[in-house]
């Protein structure tokens, strides 16, 4: 089986993103594999504390991505699943990719403002060549009506 990796994170853009790999993997029979990344330096305090943090962290990751994969379920019938790795995003998500075979697209939502698509957008474009998949980025302020047509 096919699946989209899509990230997971706290931006906007991580919408449309979500909803685009969901669409295709429902019309395609494949699956989506939802990534969150914890960063490493948002838990340079004592251990205990940084523990603490990090389950935190881990916490209201799993409640966000409870929310899409009820949507995902109920509206896709597509059943995601969550992981959840620490360290550098962009390393994270390369590593997902070349430990799970079955990662055939890579899913990204590109930022709206005006300092550009975003800094994964950004970085994993540069590499795009070495990458062992496609990259799809999806416009963080594409309507739902104009991803549906697209999907």
């Amino acid at each position: 089986m096919r699946k989209f990796l899509v990230v997971l994170d706290d931006s906007r853009e991580c919408l449309n993103a979500m909803r685009f790999a969901a669409m295709r993997a429902a019309k395609t029979g494949g699956g989506v594999a939802v990534l969150s990344v914890i960063p490493p330096d948002e838990f340079n305090h004592w251990i205990g504390v940084g523990d603490i943090m990090r389950e935190e962290a881990r916490e209201r990751i799993e409640a966000h991505f409870e929310v899409f994969a009820k949507w995902m379920r109920d509206k896709q019938g597509v059943n995601p699943e969550l992981v959840i790795r620490n360290g550098q995003a962009a390393d994270e998500i390369i590593a997902q990719i070349t430990e799970d075979p079955e990662i055939g697209v890579l899913v990204l939502g590109a930022g709206t403002d005006n300092k550009g698509p975003g800094p994964l957008v950004t970085q994993l474009s540069r590499n795009a060549a070495s990458l062992p998949i496609p990259i799809t980025i999806v416009p963080g302020d594409l309507s739902k009506e104009k991803l549906e047509a697209i999907t």
